[in-house]
């Protein structure tokens, strides 16, 4: 493939996009961008960056304030994503388009017909399931077809995403996070099937901020940076240094921590302790299997596993928001077995959720406001001659310290927490939760969908939470993370551990074997 992608013309071409958004925000500065033919185009950026924004034009949900698409040289304009659906681009979103309550097949259903009405009276659900199954069996990937989609794992709403994606027969793919989480077997499958694509003739748009998978995947690469390109370059001349300082804006630094056995992990008991746990998930069936764990002071103890196989249900049961059905969970001495979350808290946890909209933020209400969470019955934050009264002037102040203390860029106080990127809501989770001084931490995928510079942020707070003699459970997707950060890393699989290795004796290739179900000999 040579420099263009192996074409002299683009199939698309953007030019002089900008985006600037009723509040004011000027997303896209005037960015032009070619797609190929047959090649697979990496896109990367820090968060608030524009990536986002320029695909979603692409691809229909955004008009642009300026500019023009063109394909095959013709000006294009989109009303609505069903006009790019009709020529051919469709975009996996990391937050997921599926409809809830429609089985998975009914989901495929609705892009396969007319829509779901016409589908049941006129189409034959037969085709459309073989269908399915054939691209399943292609890309190697487990999606169940007639469970309704909002009783299925987190990870398996992503496969059906991308499932959804290839079975519409785009030939322009824009896939945002797509390996977040797969095993490394599943991504190397979706690898091999994004190049048939593009070895067929299709265009694929890979944003990732793995840029390992980057520079394993893609021909060429884009970078953003504050709603403009920051660079490109073939992917063939790309190294991560590289990369990162066009991400970044300046000579990045990549951190590399090993951690070894000498690290002062404190005797003793355990802090937290888990025995024979069994869980039962919405559908009433066992999904975590007899878990035994222990973490201790000073160590991070890493899960790693695909999602799906009742790391969520564990993580739920720990901290209080699912029932335990056997077993139980002793947290400093202190069986919490089937406690409430705020006794849970008092007595020394705190949950830094991996869904950090939905289950850490309130995002319509005011940054103070969502400091507040989980500290309004706390008398430091209440009036001295009032009592049970908040006293607004201190939960601002201590807004503020926290703001200054974990570098949260927020326009100020009064703006809602939606108008935060996805790395500052973040911020705001950790430092909220860290401000409740625990000794345990359980932190579930923290860096999911964050940029590089926030990463390499959230991960230097867990390293430091260890080294001030925290125990912190790290449960993540992301085996790269895993990787960098446990002192010992348990792997599970089908609800159940398979092993806890030391880091020292962890080796990629074992811990993929066993994140598929396959123990390492």
């Amino acid at each position: 493939m040579d420099d263009s992608g192996g074409r002299d013309r683009p199939y698309i071409s953007m030019r002089g996009i900008v985006k600037i958004y009723p509040d004011g925000t000027l997303a896209l500065r005037g960015v032009d961008l070619d797609i190929y033919r047959g090649e697979i185009l990496g896109l990367l950026g820090e968060n608030g960056a524009g990536k986002t924004t320029l695909m979603k034009i692409l691809s229909g949900f955004l008009r642009p304030t300026r500019g023009l698409i063109y394909i095959d040289g013709k000006e294009v304009r989109f009303r609505d994503p069903s006009d790019a659906i009709n020529r051919g681009i469709y975009m996996v979103h990391q937050h997921f388009s599926l409809v809830p309550s429609f089985t998975v097949l009914e989901n495929l259903c609705l892009v396969h017909g007319r829509g779901f009405l016409t589908t049941l009276k006129g189409l034959d659900l037969d085709i459309v399931r073989e269908k399915a199954k054939k691209l399943l069996s292609v890309l190697g990937l487990d999606v169940p077809l007639d469970i309704p989609v909002e009783n299925l794992p987190v990870g398996v709403r992503q496969r059906a995403e991308i499932l959804k994606a290839l079975f519409i027969g785009a030939n322009v793919l824009i896939l945002d996070e797509p390996t977040s989480l797969l095993t490394p077997y599943e991504a190397k499958e979706l690898f091999r099937f994004i190049k048939e694509l593009a070895q067929k003739g299709a265009a694929v748009i890979f944003i990732t901020h793995r840029i390992r998978e980057v520079i394993e995947v893609t021909d060429r690469v884009v970078v953003l940076r504050r709603g403009l390109v920051a660079g490109e370059m073939i992917t063939r001349s790309a190294t991560p240094e590289k990369l990162s300082e066009l991400m970044v804006g300046g000579e990045a630094i990549v951190r590399r921590e090993i951690a070894t056995s000498e690290r002062n992990i404190l005797a003793g008991k355990p802090i937290l302790s888990v025995r024979g746990l069994v869980v039962l998930d919405d559908l009433g069936r066992p999904v975590v299997k007899g878990v035994d764990l222990d973490l201790f002071q000073g160590e991070i103890l890493g899960i790693a596993g695909v999602e799906g196989n009742g790391q969520s249900e564990l993580v739920e049961a720990i901290t209080g928001l699912r029932s335990v059905l056997k077993g139980s969970v002793i947290l400093n001495g202190v069986d919490i077995t089937n406690k409430t979350p705020s006794y849970i808290y008092k007595h020394g946890l705190i949950h830094i959720p991996s869904d950090r909209d939905r289950l850490a933020l309130a995002l319509d209400m005011k940054i103070y406001e969502n400091v507040l969470i989980g500290l309004q019955r706390n008398p430091a934050y209440h009036h001295n001659i009032i009592p049970r009264i908040i006293n607004w002037d201190t939960v601002k102040k201590a807004a503020r310290e926290l703001i200054k203390r974990f570098s949260i860029t927020a326009e100020s106080l009064d703006a809602k927490a939606r108008a935060l990127s996805g790395g500052n809501r973040q911020r705001l989770v950790i430092a909220r939760e860290l401000s409740k001084g625990a000794k345990v931490v359980i932190a579930s995928n923290p860096t999911r969908g964050l940029d590089i510079a926030s990463t390499s942020y959230v991960r230097t707070i867990l390293r430091e939470l260890r080294d001030r003699g925290a125990g912190v459970l790290l449960v993540s997707s992301d085996l790269d993370e895993i990787l960098e950060l446990s002192d010992r890393i348990a792997v599970i699989y089908d609800g159940k551990i398979l092993g806890i290795l030391s880091r020292e004796e962890a080796k990629r290739v074992d811990i993929g074997l066993m994140m598929g179900g396959v123990q390492a000999s």
